[in-house]
């Protein structure tokens, strides 16, 4: 299997550009893998924290300021991904 099979490019050189770019991209995907777990485990202690206070698990105030957040950033798309995002984190409620 040749690479313009692989990438879906008609030359050669578009194969390797998109070979390049596609190394880049699951690089960033495990970098922002990472990033969700650290996230999750800060998230933990978070939830802990507040439980052991009395506190309930989850700050529905807070978790409006993440979706707000996210979609200001990165549109409409950004809520559903703050909303993954926060189901990672927090769990199902």
């Amino acid at each position: 299997m040749t690479a313009t099979d692989v990438t879906g490019a008609r030359t050669p050189e578009a194969a390797d550009v998109i070979s390049g770019a596609r190394e880049r991209i699951d690089a960033l995907d495990d970098r922002i893998i990472g990033l969700i777990q650290e996230r999750m485990a800060v998230s933990a202690v978070i939830q802990e924290a507040r439980i052991s206070s009395g506190g309930r698990r989850v700050n529905l105030s807070r978790e409006m300021d993440v979706l707000s957040h996210y979609r200001d950033a990165l549109g409409k798309p950004g809520t559903s991904l703050a909303m993954t995002l926060l189901e990672l984190c927090r769990g199902r409620i």
